[in-house]
């Protein structure tokens, strides 16, 4: 991991000294600074003394416990995050650590990929929200991924800035891969929630019998195996923001529930008779056509209407025109200082194969697309022959139509000959053509009609 440009603070807190010694060092590795304490007490001296960005903390430690300095940070350093570590992982665990204000809990052992990773997302909230106070409306986009130029994606970046400094519930849609989640965030980050949970359910990757218990909690004895109460994740989003994602998929009888919490901000635990009240934003986002399932009797028109207070749709990429680039580029920039290598530049063709190409996967295939670049480019340019084979073709029976013979013919040359770096030979083979036929048409202008 290549060391930040502005080395952020790290203050660990653990009674281990081993545990201690192996963070100081991993963290010192990566480019932080890093203070340690073996306790609570120890922590508090330095939190007083000098700023800290981010807290690791134990869980289980002699005297006070980890969610009373997890408590402290909240309720006194507002520009602190907060990951959790803990031997005795649970879920209720991690629900009283996101409650009390940790963004990250982590389970030990971790590898240091989970702890780099967990690193990164809190810095990276800490960063926004920060952004969020201090940088103007203009620059929106940039701070939060939602990248572009194109009159689509301004749109977007309007109504986000707008539902932020609201209270209404929001109903993000567009296909999978465009950035809900971004958005949700983004939305949440900006507003004046930012310092409480952010939690995020994908309510189509919960089985339908566990999911009213994971989003509203159950009591002990509720049902076989429930040998605890534990609250849900709307009790962890209390005073915060829940991002509902894959809204569409829940059951006609979890709607009806999903109703009663926006109606009378109350949750009712499983096995429970009296509700509890939570003061939750609710931020649902679904890829479907809503209203075409709605005419299908499988999602209530009446939670529809509660849940599209304020809507926010995301373009696909293939209708954002340019903003393929300009998303190329950042993703680029970022995974190579990720990765500690310089950013590759893209040649003039390899743009041309990125712009035409159709995106069925969004920004999030884009992504992955960069990501696998920098890895497997070992030069400074990027080329068509980098690019994969699914979509360098995919691309080029995109950008064909209204195109002469003479000039698909030439493109599809250019195209295997760039695949094996120059070598005509190898082009001809390919191509089934001898090499001096190749040379002809390398040399013939495309003909004019």
């Amino acid at each position: 991991m290549r060391a930040p440009e502005e080395s952020a603070s790290v203050l660990a807190v653990d009674d281990s000294r081993v545990t201690l010694e192996v963070l100081e060092r991993t963290l010192k590795g990566w480019g932080y600074r890093v203070f340690t304490a073996p306790g609570v007490e120890e922590a508090l001296r330095v939190l007083a003394q000098t700023h800290v960005d981010l807290v690791i903390t134990d869980f289980k430690m002699p005297g006070s416990t980890g969610l009373e300095l997890v408590r402290h940070v909240r309720e006194n350093c507002e520009d602190t995050e907060v990951i959790m570590v803990t031997g005795y992982a649970s879920v209720a665990g991690a629900v009283a650590a996101v409650k009390t204000g940790a963004e990250e809990y982590l389970a030990k052992p971790f590898t240091d990929i989970e702890l780099q990773s967990a690193v990164l997302r809190s810095l990276e909230k800490l960063r926004l929200r920060r952004a969020g106070r201090n940088e103007p409306a203009a620059d929106f986009g940039g701070r939060y991924g939602l990248r572009g130029l194109s009159p689509e994606i301004k749109r977007v970046l309007q109504l986000v800035e707008k539902a932020a400094h609201t209270s209404a519930t929001v109903l993000i849609t567009g296909e999978s891969g465009t950035g809900k989640e971004l958005v949700a965030r983004a939305i949440h980050y900006t507003g004046p929630r930012a310092s409480a949970p952010f939690v995020a359910v994908n309510c189509g990757g919960i089985p339908e019998g566990l999911l009213e218990s994971e989003l509203f909690g159950h009591m002990k004895g509720a049902f076989t195996g429930a040998t605890e109460s534990r609250a849900g994740f709307f009790q962890a989003a209390d005073g915060g923001t829940i991002f509902l994602d894959e809204i569409s998929e829940t059951s006609l009888t979890m709607q009806v529930k999903l109703l009663r919490v926006l109606e009378d901000k109350q949750v009712l635990m499983v096995g429970s008779t009296k509700p509890r009240l939570v003061d939750v934003r609710i931020i649902a986002a679904t890829n479907k056509d809503l209203p075409d399932i709605l005419k299908k009797g499988v999602f209530r028109e009446d939670l529809f209407y509660r849940l599209n207070v304020v809507a926010v749709h995301l373009p696909p990429l293939r209708e954002r025109g340019e903003d393929v680039l300009v998303l190329a580029r950042h993703f680029v920039a970022k995974l190579a200082a990720e990765a500690g290598r310089k950013p590759p530049d893209f040649s003039d063709q390899a743009l041309q194969v990125l712009l035409h190409y159709n995106w069925p996967g969004n920004v999030r295939e884009l992504q992955n697309v960069i990501q696998r670049l920098v890895v497997m480019t070992e030069g400074d340019v990027i080329d068509v022959h980098d690019l994969p084979t699914l979509l360098r073709f995919s691309a080029l029976k995109q950008s064909s139509g209204g195109r002469t013979l003479a000039d698909v013919e030439s493109e599809h040359i250019r195209l295997v000959l760039a695949e094996v770096n120059g070598n005509k030979t190898k082009a001809a083979e390919i191509l089934g053509i001898d090499r001096k036929t190749l040379r002809e048409k390398l040399k013939e202008p495309p003909s004019e009609s």
